[in-house]
């Protein structure tokens, strides 16, 4: 029996690798390995570890890595000290795959470790283009992949030309859709509005019946130290049009602190009836929720995968996913006030738009599953040019 090793650092990581998590375990072939680090340990980034745990998965092994700061410093050195534990922990584990997901730096810890003893890995979501670090590191892990999972037809074509052999590349779509899909499809509003009722959080909780906006805003690596001023710019404009609005605590990249004190202080200053501010939430959720708001404002990939195909209203903020393949329902602006209300305004007019299938249908996971099972690349790899 194979052993599939699947490691989650963040709530972005697990709503992305959810459903090979769940086909990986219910394959009778495959035996699922889970191994848990980075934010989704820590209650400061609502401890993403409980909700897999609450879903059912066991965890095998779980561990601290984050060094406190949120600058580029800190991001280096927990880096680091992700793989001094990881290659502890794929010791006693010795997985045949360890997949992956995407363009993260604690998935940088997980590549290096599994690369240098020699265990194949299994890449999701490679290819793709976008801004910050992590266009750097998504393609670094490119290199060092063995199977590549690609989420459209365009990152695939770009990781065959990076010089990976063809045979191992599978355009299966993102997996984070076949939660979307599953999501969408269960429209009991009893169930969903106890959901609601169960949200914990800081400010006034909106309706989610009536209108309202989501704000998912990070850190942009790569502009380290203009994240305060970027999310101010955000929150002047959404105190314009004081819709009640629904706002998520950024990842923990550098420059999240940043952002989490420009949140603070805006509350403390103006205290906005309209504000609602949330550490976490249950992926499916945060689906349901794009499904229902007016708009989405800010710079999560969310809006571009998930909201393709919900046909959530985007305002995509500055550079963070700059040439990243979206559909029509993306309203790119910069930073400024004006700039980002004005594109809210644009998206309030449109409403929601038609279900754009640019990252898949919704069965990524389970094809994922399959090809594990009969997948026998060689360790060493070698260029296809």
């Amino acid at each position: 029996m194979r052993k599939i090793c699947v490691f989650i650092g963040s709530r972005a990581n697990y709503s992305s690798l959810k459903s090979v998590i769940h086909s990986v375990h219910q394959n009778p072939n495959l035996l699922l390995q889970l191994v848990v680090g980075a934010s989704a340990v820590l209650d400061r980034y609502g401890k993403v570890i409980d909700l897999i745990q609450r879903d059912g998965f066991s965890v095998d092994y779980s561990f601290y890595n984050m060094v406190e700061g949120e600058n580029p410093t800190t991001m280096a050195k927990s880096t680091g000290l992700g793989i001094i534990e990881l290659s502890m922990i794929f010791d006693n584990l010795k997985p045949d795959f360890v997949v992956i997901v995407g363009d993260r730096f604690e998935m940088m810890s997980v590549t290096l470790a599994a690369a240098y003893m020699n265990i194949r890995i299994a890449h999701t979501m490679g290819g793709e283009v976008s801004g910050t670090i992590d266009e750097s590191i998504r393609h670094a892990i490119t290199k060092f992949a063995h199977v590549h999972f690609p989420s459209n037809s365009d990152a695939a074509d770009r990781i065959i030309k990076m010089g990976e052999d063809e045979e191992f590349v599978f355009n299966v779509g993102c997996p984070r859709i076949d939660l979307v899909k599953e999501t969408l499809e269960n429209n009991d509003s009893d169930y969903w509005n106890s959901q609601f009722e169960n949200v914990k959080g800081v400010g006034n909780k909106p309706d989610f019946n009536k209108d309202f906006l989501l704000v998912s805003q990070h850190p942009v690596t790569t502009e380290f130290g203009s994240g305060r001023k970027q999310i101010e710019e955000t929150l002047k404009a959404l105190q314009q049009l004081k819709i009640p609005s629904l706002i998520l605590w950024p990842n923990i990249d550098a420059g999240s602190d940043d952002i989490s004190k420009g949140i603070r202080t805006f509350r403390e200053k103006y205290n906005p009836e309209w504000m609602f501010a949330v550490r976490n939430l249950p992926t499916e959720l945060y689906i349901h929720l794009m499904s229902k708001t007016r708009c989405l404002i800010g710079n999560s990939s969310s809006g571009i995968r998930e909201g393709a195909f919900i046909g959530t209203p985007v305002v995509n903020i500055g550079t963070r996913q700059s040439g990243r393949n979206s559909g029509n329902n993306i309203i790119n602006v910069d930073y400024s006030t004006d700039s980002v209300k004005s594109g809210i305004l644009k998206q309030l007019s449109n409403g929601r738009y038609e279900q754009n299938q640019i990252y898949g249908a919704g069965d990524a996971g389970n094809q994922i599953s399959k090809i594990l099972e009969y997948i026998d690349p060689p360790v060493q790899k070698k260029i296809t040019y």
